[in-house]
């Protein structure tokens, strides 16, 4: 709660003072260098050209600038370089509050006039004191600047507290900024890892600021430092108003004490018979408000008092450099050159946190688009259905309602409000959860992981699938997902199906998900949620490859591209099919619609309502695992036809077995399947485990270690009787006599001497799988979700152990493709 509380301030501030921070770190940067800038610039006016005459005594040349402006002098800087003029500050005219600053040729007493610049810089002071707003210091700029500075003291605050890394100890976490991340992750890299360098020194910058807009807080600050009030500067400014000469006592006295030693002295000339104030910056001196203040006797020139910078304490001197901590000459050129970068920076962090807001503003949009609230139920698939979500910025919990759509009925929980007893209680979960930073689970779901998720739960009647959001540029990639499913498993619940990993906007990823989801509800549920841009291929030859067959009718389609398309072995091919026509005649009759031909046309892509409602949703593509390599040019499917309720074709196998003919175009999109890709080494051998049509995803892997060599594979299949169902039986015989089949077991479900699945043969096998494993090679398992999957799963688990498998799983030497 805490976490979530500061995140939503931190934001909230963050679209409000942020603007106005930036423009003061502008401005701040700007000013950084300001003399230097001005000097630069102005040859003539604040540096002077080489002469042999003598410098003025303050005496003449005060008088010479009094005779020029006729105004009295309240300030004038002598240099002890004879190559930079000397500055006079006089008096305010009646009613203003700043006297002319003036620069003067120390040995003539002739106004040189105004640096170039000044008056810029003068206009950018007030942008970043009072943004320039009516009211000047009085004004209401004043104190937009003051509660900006505030919030800056609350955002590097906070901001530590929420980006605090898993590993806090190293420095990496903290310091290193990884520039090969990509759009929101290098916006939020940027955002935190350079707010870690600068925390510091904005945390500075503000503390010393807020003296500027708050007397309150300047006197405060001063008291707890020094003991004593403030205000003492000012007095000394109004008592210097319209004061009298002659300085040539003091300055004689000076010169006999001090006179050796300094680079700069401020004279601020005595009212009456007060002393003459002079601040003596020494030579060699870090910065240059490191001075000295010596009181001398206005008549005699005797040094009265004496406030020597090198003995005063530690407060005394911070009290002293609020000016000079603000803008880092406190600590030298060097801290000068960081707090000029700092202030640069701090458009960043607004650009940055804009970005990061915009586009948690378009997942929250997105998420919002969902109907919050359940749909009526008509229909007992959600029944027992759980369906939890953990999101950081409402992703995970948009695509979690979009999963839970497809079960009506199903309830939606937040992790962070899941009781232990719903988990016993329920039959199937699904879990979609968000990674958030360096492998941290969400704000909302940090307590569940803490308290919740310390012990197994207890789950042993569950079936349950994990969708793990993360991103690939972060090394705990989906790692809280990753522990999600580790702890469901270790509390006895069974995986419907692999935990899928969604890569930042990895639409595939989220496609992949929504077919599984079709698989375990045993329809094609909504319209694709992402829809693809798919490609026409050719469908070039389609061959019944079961005939006679006890269980349903199989094709073995190939399909050309009209250009070439590359992929990789365990690739999955998406069709976006079309209804039969006579099948949108049928539903036109039966909702009293005219069957003409504009409607046929429009209606063969559009998912077709049972309740006779307009039928305005796209249709939803369907998967197929690639038999192909992309070698060979084609792409090659297995695809067994399915029949609906009423007996009729399934939409995507009677669009390809039977609606669809040879010559017609199919709509497709091939993409890479990253959980079911071959080996990065072709020396590990590969124990390939299928049945009914996902021999064609084994295929694809046995063909690439014909093409191009590598360790030798062993085919596990199970189909319906040895009779009929024997597809490739011709290519799997050849390559079993050329060695890249060392072994092959086969078993018959409906054959009376066989009567076994494909999981017995697995068991029977159980001393070689472990051998074969010992000797490093992976298992790739393609078929049907239900009953097979499950049931070798089973059966590699009795042989090699859970935790074996597991680790197995986890450096990609168990590979699953189940549908």
């Amino acid at each position: 709660m805490t976490r979530r509380i500061l995140f939503q301030i931190h934001w909230f501030l963050g679209i409000t003072a942020g603007f106005v921070l930036a423009v003061m770190g502008v401005t701040g940067a700007l000013m950084s260098f300001e003399d230097e800038i001005m000097a630069a610039l102005s040859p003539g006016v604040v540096t002077l050209a080489p002469s042999a005459m003598p410098p003025l005594s303050p005496d003449a040349l005060a008088a010479a600038v009094t005779r020029q402006r006729r105004a009295a002098v309240t300030q004038l800087v002598m240099q002890r370089d004879p190559r930079l003029a000397a500055e006079v500050t006089l008096a305010p005219p009646k009613g203003q509050r700043r006297g002319e600053h003036v620069f003067v040729d120390p040995r003539t007493g002739a106004l040189l006039g105004h640096p170039t610049g000044e008056r810029f810089f003068r206009t950018v002071m007030d942008l970043h004191r009072w943004l320039a707003l009516p009211g000047g210091p009085n004004g209401i700029g004043r104190q937009i600047t003051g509660f900006a500075a505030m919030a800056l003291i609350f955002f590097a605050l906070s901001g530590l507290y929420l980006r605090w890394p898993r590993r806090a100890l190293d420095w990496r976490a903290w310091f290193v900024l990884d520039l090969r991340k990509t759009g929101r992750n290098l916006h939020r890299a940027l955002h935190a890892v350079v707010g870690g360098w600068v925390v510091i020194f904005y945390l500075l910058s503000a503390l010393t600021g807020l003296t500027w807009s708050y007397d309150w807080y300047r006197q405060g600050a001063r008291y707890v430092l020094t003991g004593k009030a403030g205000g003492a500067r000012e007095a000394r400014r109004d008592e210097a108003k319209g004061a009298s000469l002659p300085l040539q006592p003091a300055w004689a006295g000076f010169l006999r004490s001090d006179g050796g030693r300094y680079e700069r002295v401020a004279i601020s000339p005595a009212k009456g018979d007060k002393p003459v104030v002079m601040r003596v910056l020494p030579r060699g001196a870090r910065f240059d408000r490191m001075t000295d203040e010596l009181r001398f006797d206005v008549q005699t020139g005797a040094l009265v008092k004496a406030d020597r910078y090198a003995e005063r304490d530690v407060g005394e001197i911070v009290a002293g450099n609020f000016y000079a901590l603000h803008t880092g000459q406190f600590f030298g050129l060097p801290g000068r050159i960081v707090m000029l970068f700092s202030s640069l920076a701090m458009p960043l962090f607004t650009v940055t946190g804009l970005l990061l807001y915009l586009a948690r503003r378009r997942t929250r949009r997105a998420l919002s688009a969902i109907a919050l609230s359940p749909d009526p139920v008509t229909s007992d698939a959600g029944a027992g259905m759980l369906v939890v979500h953990a999101s950081q910025t409402g992703n995970a919990e948009r695509l979690a309602r979009l999963s839970a759509a497809a079960f009506p009925g199903a309830t939606v929980r937040a992790l962070a409000g899941l009781e232990p007893d719903m988990l016993a209680k329920a039959s199937r979960a699904l879990f979609v959860v968000s990674t958030y930073g360096e492998g941290h689970a969400p704000d909302r779901a940090r307590r569940f992981e803490a308290q919740v998720m310390t012990a197994p739960p207890v789950a042993r009647g569950l079936d349950y699938a994990v969708l793990a959001l993360g991103d690939r540029e972060y090394p705990d990639f989906c790692a809280f997902g990753h522990r999600l499913d580790a702890w469901l498993h270790a509390g006895g619940a069974r995986r419907l199906f692999d935990l899928v990993e969604v890569d930042g906007d990895d639409r595939d990823a989220e496609r992949h998900w929504q077919q599984q989801l079709a698989a375990i509800a045993g329809h094609a549920i909504q319209p694709d949620w992402s829809p693809a841009a798919y490609q026409p291929w050719t469908l070039a030859r389609r061959t019944h490859v079961n005939p006679g067959s006890p269980g349903a009718a199989m094709y073995h389609l190939v399909l050309t591209p009209d250009a070439p398309t590359d992929w990789t072995p365990g690739a999955i091919a998406e069709v976006m099919p079309r209804h039969d026509p006579a099948r949108v005649a049928q539903w036109l009759a039966t909702t009293g619609r005219e069957a003409d031909a504009t409607a046929l046309a429009a209606l063969r892509d559009r998912s077709l309502p049972d309740d006779g409602t307009a039928a305005t949703l796209p249709l939803a593509h369907r998967d197929y695992s690639v038999a192909s390599i992309a070698a060979s040019g084609v792409i090659e499917l297995l695809v067994r036809q399915m029949c609906a309720g009423d007996g009729s074709l399934g939409v995507g196998s009677g669009w390809l077995t039977a609606t669809a003919q040879v010559g017609d175009v199919v709509r497709l999109r091939v993409r890479d399947n990253p959980g079911f890709m071959p080996p990065a080494d072709a020396a590990t051998p590969l124990i390939l485990i299928g049945n009914g049509t996902g021999l064609a995803g084994l295929m694809a892997h046995l063909r690439a270690r014909v093409a191009t060599g590598g360790a030798a594979c062993w085919l596990l299949y199970g189909e319906r009787a040895r009779g009929s169902d024997r597809p490739f039986a011709a290519e799997l015989s050849a390559a079993e006599a050329a060695g890249v089949l060392a072994r092959v077991d086969l078993a018959f479900s409906r054959d009376a001497e066989c009567g076994r699945y494909v999981q017995h043969l697995v068991a029977e096998a159980a001393d070689a799988v472990a051998d074969w494993i010992a000797r490093g090679a992976a298992i790739y398992v393609c078929g049907s979700l239900a009953g097979m999957a499950s049931g070798v799963d089973a059966a590699l688990r009795e042989i090699l152990g859970d935790e074996r498998l597991e680790e197995l799983a986890a450096h990609g030497r168990y590979c699953r493709d189940i549908y």
